[in-house]
């Protein structure tokens, strides 16, 4: 199609702010948005939904959409028998987690494209994923189904109706986790650690998949890193799960699913050496990737764990951060209607570029063979570290390290010439707080102010654009459009950038807006009864089902992370009532996650920072003395402690009386001889103060976590 050929059909998406939404205005499928209009239409003619969940950076959802939503036969039985629905997964998580439960429960799989047919009240009767449009790859033809399911529903109502419940019954007890009996013990931390590093490859790291592929397990490894350190501080140190973590993060760094040219990194690797990925880039994988490199570089020091951090940092900067500051959705992995064709090189493209030399050079390095190592072309990857690469061919490696940032440089700029993926440009809140995280702790960890001030510019954004009139957080923005009250996801992890940003920055109207978030998330969303989170505000949306649970899956639960928020809140804010909120979240999700643990990494995270000592650094300083204040902060920063909070205050800021008030922590802190001092605190009782960076390094790694939770008591 010309840019000045109309479209023959256009339906009701045309006016999404979705770009998933909108790839799908002009199918000849009369689609509608999930909304009043589409459910009362349903109603009306006594029609069931047919419901597509998908998003913008699917490549089976692109497939069907070719294959059956822009065939006119098809479109047409759709729209005689059928209300249609589609859906953005990532603006609905709510429907999307619970029509996958239903799918899951009927099919014992699921993925996306999600294809679920509806009752007019909403039940579910029928699921499925892909269909192809005719029967193929042992799976029905998709117009075959529409017109079974159209008979069954014109011919076997009762059938169908009674198929209805059963499965909204399925979907109630998957999505609502009812109030726990036996809340998490300390020691099921160290048990769900060592069953997970168990399933780990020892040999390429990560966990397999299903099949062949490896997600990269970022929550896992945060997981095994904070087993590690539990395990040094107790005598006993577990170095098999440090090595875990570093095989999987030297694999990944090395991997193709890591971009060496542009940065960023792939959803995932379909093949178990992390050599082929599949190309999309999701934004909340640079964010959660991201923290566990940077978490890991605290840890052990190894530069490149600072450096992949640093490299996927600046890759969302330069193309996922919107000039207002939020952050965008994805990266699609197609272009020209091709996987990965953006991505890849052939040995003519390099040497046309380099040289003959450099281009050898590079190919070599690099893994680039005339015969390709994935369908005839290249994926980049790093097969032998730079010193072991240089000493095998005679190099000197400090040579070897100046040539290849030039390599890749002229390459990048040639491959931002191709046609690039398509850009899912929409800002989730919640996606954006696990980025403006993620952003912060880069800043701080790495001393970086490039990236300080990409979160703040992000924070802001979400504070003021992603607001309604209310001051209630919104889902969604898009070119200026904001929709959809926020779910559990989208407060928790603002709450938790906003906490990180605090830190980072150490300005108070962070952990203000913090503090505000979680009022109207208690307001909202918590069950007062049996504890824990709902998904959805009391006042939101009616859907089928009011889910709760605490399921990490791609991106942490709310819960999850909200375990974390309010204890955090409880030190800085001094409010007991937070902790025992947690610990009631503790229970209340206790049997589940005693027994799934692989969906549960970033609950436990947050159940180590209930059960083990909190370092509670505070430092004053003075305008004499910032740049000393500076230096104990970068010596708090540079040390993987996993359960602190870090405070500081300018004793000669106008507004440091009020700050103190709010910052029990604070109170009574004073110079020593006139210098910046550092205090670090457990249960607000601290050690001597001290002005040495060196020394409070050292009272950081001397306080010693709880001996009977490292041995595995309860």
């Amino acid at each position: 199609m010309t840019s000045t050929t109309q479209p023959v059909h256009t339906n009701n998406l045309i006016n999404a702010t979705s770009p998933y939404l909108l790839q799908h205005a002009h199918n000849p499928v009369d689609w509608y948005e999930w909304g009043p209009e589409a459910l009362a239409k349903a109603k009306e003619q006594n029609k069931p939904i047919f419901l597509s969940i998908g998003y913008s950076a699917c490549h089976w959802c692109h497939v069907m959409e070719r294959e059956s939503f822009e065939n006119e036969d098809i479109a047409a039985v759709m729209n005689e028998h059928y209300i249609n629905i589609k859906v953005d997964r990532e603006e609905r998580p709510d429907l999307d987690d619970i029509y996958m439960s239903a799918t899951q429960a009927l099919t014992r799989s699921g993925g996306w494209p999600m294809s679920v047919w509806l009752t007019p009240d909403l039940k579910p009767f029928y699921a499925g994923t892909y269909f192809p449009p005719t029967s193929r790859y042992g799976r029905p033809g998709f117009k075959d189904v529409l017109l079974f399911l159209n008979k069954a529903w014109n011919e076997e109502r009762d059938k169908v109706l009674e198929q209805a419940e059963q499965l909204t019954d399925a979907v109630q007890q998957i999505t609502v986790t009812p109030a726990g009996e036996q809340p998490v013990p300390a020691g099921a931390i160290e048990a769900a650690t060592n069953f997970i590093a168990q399933r780990f490859d020892p040999t390429k790291g990560g966990i397999l998949s299903g099949n062949t592929n490896k997600f990269p397990p970022s929550m896992a490894l945060e997981l095994m890193l904070r087993g590690y350190a539990r395990s040094t501080q107790a005598g006993k140190s577990e170095t098999r799960l440090l090595e875990l973590v570093d095989t999987t993060l030297e694999n990944m760094a090395y991997g193709g699913i890591y971009d060496h040219l542009g940065g960023g990194i792939a959803r995932y690797s379909t093949d178990p050496d992390w050599l082929v990925p599949h190309f999309e880039k999701m934004l909340y994988d640079q964010a959660l990737v991201t923290d566990i490199y940077l978490s890991a570089y605290q840890l052990t020091g190894n530069p490149l764990y600072a450096a992949t951090a640093r490299s996927i940092c600046d890759y969302v900067i330069e193309d996922l951060q919107d000039d207002a500051g939020g952050y965008y959705s994805a990266r699609d992995a197609d272009s020209e209607g091709e996987e990965g064709k953006f991505y890849v090189w052939s040995v003519d493209e390099i040497h046309a570029v380099l040289g003959a030399d450099d281009g050898k050079l590079f190919c070599q390095f690099y893994d680039v063979t005339p015969s390709g190592n994935w369908e005839g072309k290249n994926i980049l990857n790093v097969p032998n570290e730079p010193d072991v690469f240089a000493k095998q061919n005679n190099l000197d490696v400090e040579e070897l390290n100046k040539k290849l940032p030039d390599a890749r440089a002229k390459l990048l700029a040639k491959r931002a010439k191709r046609v690039p993926p398509h850009l899912d440009d929409k800002v989730l809140a919640g996606w954006n707080g696990l980025m403006i995280a993620a952003m912060a702790r880069a800043g701080r960890v790495l001393d970086e102010d490039r990236y300080r001030d990409s979160a703040t510019r992000a924070a802001d954004f979400v504070l003021t654009q992603m607001s309604d009139n209310a001051g209630r957080l919104q889902r969604t923005w898009r070119k200026g459009k904001t929709h959809t009250l926020g779910y559990l996801d989208d407060y928790a992890f603002t709450i938790d950038a906003l906490l990180d940003l605090f830190e980072t920055t150490q300005e108070i109207k962070w952990l203000d807006a913090a503090a505000k978030l979680q009022t109207d998330l208690d307001a909202h969303y918590l069950d007062k009864n049996a504890g824990g989170y709902f998904f959805t505000a009391d006042d939101a949306e009616t859907v089928l089902v009011r889910m709760k649970n605490a399921n990490d899956n791609a991106v942490p639960s709310g819960n999850s992370v909200e375990l974390m928020n309010l204890q955090r809140l409880a030190i800085l804010l001094d409010r007991p009532a937070y902790r025992e909120q947690a610990e009631k979240m503790l229970a209340c999700f206790g049997d589940k996650v005693n027994q799934m643990a692989f969906s549960s990494e970033r609950f436990l995270a947050g159940a180590d920072f209930f059960h083990q000592p909190t370092r509670e650094v505070a430092i004053v300083y003075n305008n004499a003395t910032q740049k000393d204040a500076a230096g104990l902060l970068a010596a708090v920063f540079a040390y993987y402690v996993p359960n602190k909070v870090v405070v500081a205050i300018n004793l000669d800021d106008q507004n440091a009386t009020e700050i103190t008030k709010k910052l029990p922590l604070m109170r009574d802190k004073k110079l020593l001889d006139g210098k910046a001092t550092a205090y670090v605190c457990q249960n607000y009782a601290c050690q001597a103060p001290t002005t040495d960076p060196r020394v409070l390094q050292d009272q950081l790694a001397a306080l010693r976590v709880d001996a009977s939770a490292a041995s595995g008591g309860e």
